[in-house]
């Protein structure tokens, strides 16, 4: 079985914090710090229908709500201070 490969809003947010420079410790295969967030597929189904239903409607679908029940690495996971 191949390495996962980093989460590229993973890798992003780890470049952001080290002052626009990806960091060396990121290469090619993910990390404990950028692998990927286990994640329900039939809730993101659920939040994509509704944020594209929203724009398409114009009207409050509940996109919110779904999008926030999602795992998030920058709301969830908590940084060393």
């Amino acid at each position: 079985m191949a390495n996962k490969q980093p989460e590229s809003l993973a890798t992003f947010a780890a470049t952001a914090r080290n002052d626009g420079k990806k960091p060396k410790d990121i290469g090619l295969a993910a990390t404990p710090e950028t692998r990927g967030l286990p994640t329900d597929p039939k809730k993101k189904a659920d939040a994509a229908t509704k944020v594209l239903q929203e724009g398409v409607l114009h009207e409050d679908q509940g996109a919110d709500e779904a999008v926030d029940a999602l795992p998030d690495r920058t709301r969830d996971v908590k940084r060393p201070t």
